[in-house]
């Protein structure tokens, strides 16, 4: 017999057929539904324009402070270092007073620290404000992908997963336009794309601001109201139900950020660096690396969308294998040409198969999660993975500082370069085998109705009870999976 994570990597008949036609759903949504979905896919979206504006500007930044690639990459790794805290931060708040106002505070927040990225003078004074906004950067994954998925209906989060986390390629597509039109047009040139980067975030915060809380939280505390429950008494079951939910799911725990330090190196080591290895290992001009960084991200979108679409049918686990032997097969496409249109073909594919991967992970987070503390277990659990791989960037350029290798450039002359190629290809190789293989032994929840659960400062969150009336809600599977072992049927 097959052993349990075997057999479970596509979801059973009965699960897949049980929902009613994509196209239907879709057709009943409301438009709150749709601006609650919206609203945090821009919200990540402006997360991703604030994070890349750095990227796309190391030789800018290199020029400013008179620093070496290296010394600049150190504002991504701290950006990265601190964006669990901000995880823990805006995802405690979150699931105990609500989506709406921390997620507004949090962008106006991001908004303030970019503007005043885009002011600094001094390399010490740029490091101490990328530190702060990588606080604020590591609130918003938890709460866009909470705000977007949980007020939709089952059958079609996986498809609005996938559109959720390409909203970062999405934001990576923009920031690199802004870098290739407005950035060498403007005196300020690098500090232009951070000012520009402020005001769309603003913008977000503003959206956010004009959409309702969540369904859920509006239901919940008009329930504690009619209880006569005070805030300090809601605070005191949060702080009972977290305890709780730390000693039922701590294997859990580990397990997500196990999996998001993976992804995370793939993500990271697959983009941050993307525009410095075409222009020192390719000799790209700015225009064509950053030309060459746009079509790449159309390949992250349209493979995230689809692959989103794919898991609600065969699987949340399944999706994201396929994506990854995906990666594998295209590496050698991504570093091996010297053409533009050969590099260019390698970027769309590999970011393809990586933010293809990528798609399902909202969603796949959502559904293994405690359900009452959705916000804040997907949002650390991402975030602590960043804070592993925080040194992608460092990594490849201290290898490519050490690795050469010779080029012929435009005037037919060989030239030694920094082999970014082998970097980057020997990095992002180790880490879909890794990813491979944690998503082959882990958990999988398919189709869990985490909307009917009890939030986390009511009774039983922790415990992972659902509403009454709603006993047919399913668990976590570090609940389930134990359940099902021991020969118990699930609830009806």
């Amino acid at each position: 017999m097959a052993p349990y994570f075997i057999s479970n990597l596509i979801p059973r008949r009965e699960k897949r057929a049980e929902g009613r036609p994509l196209l239907e759903v879709l057709a009943t949504l409301t438009w709150i539904q749709w601006g609650h979905f919206w609203s945090g896919w821009l919200a990540w979206t402006c997360d991703a324009i604030d994070f890349f504006s750095v990227s796309l500007s190391v030789s800018r930044l290199g020029a400013q402070f008179g620093r070496d690639t290296h010394d600049i990459t150190t504002a991504i790794t701290l950006t990265l270092l601190f964006r669990s805290l901000g995880a823990v931060i805006f995802g405690v708040i979150s699931d105990r007073f609500g989506r709406k106002w921390p997620l507004v505070i949090n962008l106006l927040l991001i908004a303030v620290l970019e503007l005043g990225s885009g002011f600094v003078n001094t390399y010490p004074a740029f490091l101490g404000v990328r530190s702060l906004f990588g606080v604020a950067m590591g609130g918003v994954w938890g709460l866009a992908a909470a705000t977007a998925l949980e007020n939709l209906p089952v059958e079609v989060r996986g498809l609005a997963s996938g559109v959720l986390q390409q909203g970062y390629a999405v934001g990576y597509l923009l920031a690199a336009v802004i870098n290739l039109t407005l950035v060498p047009d403007t005196a300020t040139t690098w500090r232009s794309l951070f000012w520009c980067a402020a005001g769309i975030s603003a913008f977000s915060a503003f959206i956010r601001f004009l959409l309702p809380e969540s369904e859920i939280f509006i239901r919940a505390k008009e329930a504690e109201r009619a209880r006569g429950a005070t805030t300090t008494n809601k605070t005191k079951i949060f702080l009972r139900e977290t305890g709780e939910m730390l000693k039922q799911h701590w294997l859990l725990c580990i397990y997500a950020v196990l999996l998001m330090t993976g992804f995370n190196f793939l993500s990271h080591g697959s983009q941050d660096l993307y525009p410095t290895y075409l222009k020192d290992a390719k000799l790209f001009t700015d225009h064509d690396a950053t030309i060459a960084t746009i079509i790449g991200n159309c390949g992250a979108i349209v493979g995230g969308a689809i692959a989103g679409w794919v898991s609600q049918y065969i699987g949340r686990r399944l999706t994201i294998i396929i994506f990854v032997l995906l990666i594998g097969a295209f590496i050698p496409l991504w570093i091996l040409p010297t053409s533009f249109s050969g590099l260019a073909a390698g970027a769309f594919c590999i970011q393809f198969g990586v933010q293809g991967a990528w798609g399902v992970i909202p969603i796949q987070l959502a559904e293994i999660s405690p359900p009452a503390f959705r916000a804040t277990f997907p949002g650390v659990a991402y975030q602590l993975g960043n804070m592993v791989s925080s040194a992608s960037a460092q990594i490849e350029a201290t290898g490519a500082q050490n690795l050469h290798t010779t080029v012929i450039d435009k005037n037919g002359q060989p030239t030694v370069v920094s082999d970014y190629a082998t970097v980057q290809g020997i990095l992002i190789g180790v880490v879909a085998a890794f990813v491979l293989f944690i998503t082959i032994i882990g958990p999988e929840n398919y189709g869990s109705h985490f909307e009917k659960h009890k939030t986390a400062f009511e009774e039983g969150g922790g415990r992972d009870e659902a509403d009454e009336g709603d006993a047919s809600a399913s668990r976590p599977t570090s609940v389930q999976v134990m359940e099902e072992k021991r020969g118990t049927p699930e609830p009806v």
